[in-house]
Order: structure tokens, then sequence, then C-alpha cells
């Protein structure tokens, strides 16, 4: 009998499934921070989400959420190409991706003060580098999580900052390999030598 990716994560009350920016910019060939291979992942994110639900297990949706302008752009002086912009096509969530609203379903938007928003848990002041904490924490405690599955878009930026995070803030941290892609095979390499020092394992 053939086992699935999502068949070989154990979902329950107290594990919390975080699905990294699954958006049109980073998921859809189109996209301005297409993924290569990002849009091939959303029916195994799908099938964990499906999973963890059934289960009782939390679900947070996250999503780059930017201000038209900011220092995160190449256009305001940062790194990155302007994607995600709020209430455009590009920061909307994938089309193809299972969204479920409950009490237990949590969405969740990151810099959209214009910090950097690699991790799902900090934003990042990208002038001074000053983190400040999301809401991520405080809803996985409200929720007696004690583990976190992170699946997601990109592995070597922002799963795996989010993994990185929640490790360091005590969860057992899980990574599903097989729903995420990286940006580049050398970044894929060093992420996850970074996250396996930090004690999270993978699926």
């Amino acid at each position: 009998m053939t086992v699935t990716a999502a068949e070989q994560v154990e979902y329950d009350p107290e594990t919390a499934l975080v699905v990294v920016d699954v958006q049109n910019d980073f998921a859809d060939p189109s996209g301005s921070l297409y993924v290569s291979g990002g849009d091939e992942i959303v029916p195994v994110v799908n099938e964990h989400i499906r999973r963890a639900r059934a289960a009782g297990a939390t679900v947070v949706y996250t999503q780059d959420w930017h201000p038209p302008e900011t220092p995160h752009f190449v256009t305001g002086g940062g790194q990155w190409p302007v994607h995600c912009v709020r209430d455009t096509w590009g920061a909307e969530l994938h089309p193809e991706l299972l969204v479920v609203e409950d009490e237990r379903v949590h969405f969740l938007k990151k810099g959209t003060g214009g910090e950097d928003g690699y991790s799902a848990f900090t934003v990042r002041d990208p002038t001074s580098g000053a983190e400040e904490a999301t809401e991520l924490e405080r809803i996985l405690r409200d929720a007696g999580a004690r583990r976190v599955v992170v699946c997601g878009l990109a592995e070597d930026v922002c799963v795996k900052e989010t993994a990185l995070d929640a490790a360091r803030l005590g969860f057992d941290t899980v990574v599903v390999l097989e729903a995420t892609r990286p940006v580049s095979e050398e970044g894929s390499s060093a992420a996850r030598s970074q996250l396996r020092e930090a004690g999270v394992t993978f699926v």
C-alpha cells in the first residue's frame, strides 16, 4: 500500500499546519517572483490541509501583503522585485489552494507596513533590522499547539525562516519537503543544513 506524503505526518489537535505564502506571485508562472515548481505543490498542500482539519489541527495561512512602495522592494532600495502588493492579483492565494474557514483556521498577513516578512513569526525593519513579533505565536499558544508543520513557498526563504523561528520558540517543527520548493538548489542545501542544526525534521 502506497503511503502519501501527507499520511507520513500525524495530525492532532496539538499540531498546527502553517501554509506559507502560497500566493500567485510565488506559485503562478506569471507571478513576479515565481518559484519554479511552486504551482506543483498546491495539490500536496491541499492534502495536508484536509488531513489537518479532519484531525482537529490548527491551520494558518500566511500571505505577504506589502504596500505599493516599501524599502523591501528594489524600487525602494531593497533586493526584491515588486511582489504581493496588497489587494492585487499577485498577493491573492493561489486559486487552486484549498481555503477552509472555521474557528481553528487563521489568516496572517505579513509585511503590511513595508517590513521584510520572511518568517511568519516576525517582521523586520528593512532599514534598521529591528524585529517585531507577529501574532502567530499567540495564535498557536492559544490553540494549544505543541508541534508545527510548515509547507509552502519558498523553501530557502520564508519556509526556512518560519521553521527556524518555530524551533527557536520551542515547537517540535517539521518541514514537508514535497510541499515546498526553493528559489535555488544552492539555497535549498544551505537551508536544510540550517534547519537540521536547529533540530527541525523533514518529511
